[in-house]
């Protein structure tokens, strides 16, 4: 199945303190983030760019896009593999560098899955299902930086009485 698919966001930005951008200081960086249906996101620039460190930034979404679309398209490349995952997490980090202009880029995102499937059997099949899952996954196959991957595989511990 091939096709376009288009995305909506309204970001509007809430951080007018009195005086607009009068100045640098002058107002906050805080922003919603609005998809109709969804809940909004509270958001801000990073921290050391004057944001609001306990809201979202653009840096945290990207990570966060990037680990997530990983995980759905892994688990889809299990389901297809034969391989019972029953447990996930990502511990994902990512660099941006600063260019002393005023902008900067990401330079890497590293994805830190740790997998726990069912049967030991399948250790090997898991762990080659990250590649067709970065294969796969839209976000990863949109940006210009290397998306590594760091996966540790592990074996569900046997029921009792088994």
């Amino acid at each position: 199945m091939f096709g376009e698919h288009r995305y909506r966001v309204t970001a509007t930005w809430t951080g007018n303190l009195g005086s607009g951008t009068s100045g640098y200081r002058e107002y906050s960086r805080d922003v919603t983030l609005e998809v109709s249906g969804k809940p909004v996101v509270r958001a801000s620039s990073d921290k050391p760019f004057r944001g609001d460190p306990g809201r979202w930034n653009p840096e945290d979404l990207l990570v966060s896009a990037l680990a997530e679309c990983h995980l759905l398209s892994y688990l889809h490349a299990c389901v297809q593999a034969g391989v019972v995952v029953v447990g996930y997490r990502d511990d994902a980090s990512g660099l941006m560098v600063e260019d002393g202009k005023g902008g900067g880029a990401f330079s890497e995102v590293t994805l830190r899955p740790h997998v726990t499937v069912a049967d030991a059997s399948m250790v090997d099949a898991a762990t080659a299902a990250h590649a067709q899952a970065n294969a796969w996954c839209f976000i990863a196959n949109s940006v210009n930086f290397p998306v590594r991957h760091e996966p540790k595989i592990e074996v569900a511990a046997p029921a009792p009485g088994r």
